[in-house]
């Protein structure tokens, strides 16, 4: 049985992601939960992660390497950034450790765009970013990392050069939920609407200026020719996400395929939408991604 050699730790805002290593990344154990920022910073982040490293009996003196919100200004220790242009390498060099601990963790730092006219911030999509393109990505790499707040990276030689984040999957969930397209949603089922949503893809991608009139299209399209709640749903997330699409390939005069990092149905989504658009696309699973992102990182901080 392979010997465990690390505890990569995936910590959300609102979700944990526990992983126990050996050192050729494989998996021998995890645990998952909503003890994530918010719930962590209220109970103790040192008592939430000793809760699952002893529910999976990991030795007192291995390591832990973490990403994502523990790292904030709210969160356990606060990890900083590295500004753009960021090399990946950067982000091993600045992992920040947690004072005070019995075993030694660290927590990865974010990336800052300190751009007055485009500031941007991310935190844990760097980790993502080291596992789906490596520490040598030689070349040009455009990266679409879809979620409730979606990043469009630009990486050059290793470097993160620009970013912007869109707040799609936050719209999508405030218009279902909070405007009169609520009424039109109501008793979607699950089953992707393909046809209405690459329609809506293709349409705001074609015409973003008519974001807001495309949205309220969506009710007045149904009271007047009818149609089903889901059908409703998925135009609505075609339009959102063919309006970040159009400003995320923008400026980009080569058909480089893009690097999709994501999971589930906002996978299932995003391939769509880029098809429908003839871009091509590379997919890697998020999990495994940022996974494989702490693996390279762990290797880098206790071999050095």
């Amino acid at each position: 049985m392979s010997e465990a050699s690390y505890v990569a730790v995936d910590w959300g805002t609102s979700s944990l992601r526990l992983w126990l290593m050996d050192r050729a990344g494989g998996i021998l154990g995890e645990r998952r939960s909503d003890e994530g920022m918010m719930a962590a910073a209220k109970t103790g982040f040192a008592s939430v992660l000793q809760s699952h490293l002893d529910a999976l009996a990991v030795a007192a003196n291995l390591p832990v390497v973490i990403c994502g919100m523990a790292g904030a200004r709210q969160g356990w220790v606060e990890a900083g950034y590295v500004d753009t242009p960021a090399r990946l390498t950067d982000i091993l060099d600045r992992a920040a450790r947690v004072p005070d601990q019995a075993r030694e963790i660290r927590i990865l730092p974010g990336i800052a765009q300190r751009d007055a006219g485009a500031p941007d911030v991310m935190r844990g999509e760097e980790t993502q970013l080291l596992g789906a393109l490596g520490l040598d990505a030689a070349g040009e790499a455009i990266v679409c990392m879809p979620g409730t707040h979606s990043k469009w990276v630009r990486v050059h030689g290793g470097t993160v050069e620009r970013f912007a984040t869109f707040m799609t999957g936050e719209l999508f969930s405030a218009v279902v939920s909070d405007t009169i397209l609520s009424h039109a949603v109501g008793g979607a089922e699950d089953a992707v609407d393909a046809d209405a949503f690459t329609s809506a893809v293709a349409e705001a991608f074609a015409t973003p200026a008519l974001a807001a009139n495309l949205l309220f299209r969506v009710r007045s399209r149904q009271l007047l020719f009818g149609g089903s709640a889901s059908a409703a749903r998925e135009a609505i997330s075609g339009t959102l996400i063919g309006l970040e699409l159009a400003a995320g390939l923008a400026g980009q005069t080569s058909r480089a395929a893009v690097t999709l990092i994501a999971s589930g149905r906002l996978q299932v989504l995003y391939q769509l939408a880029l098809e429908t658009l003839s871009v091509p696309k590379r997919s890697v699973d998020a999990e495994d991604a940022v996974r494989h992102g702490l693996a390279r990182a762990a290797a880098a901080i206790w071999t050095t």
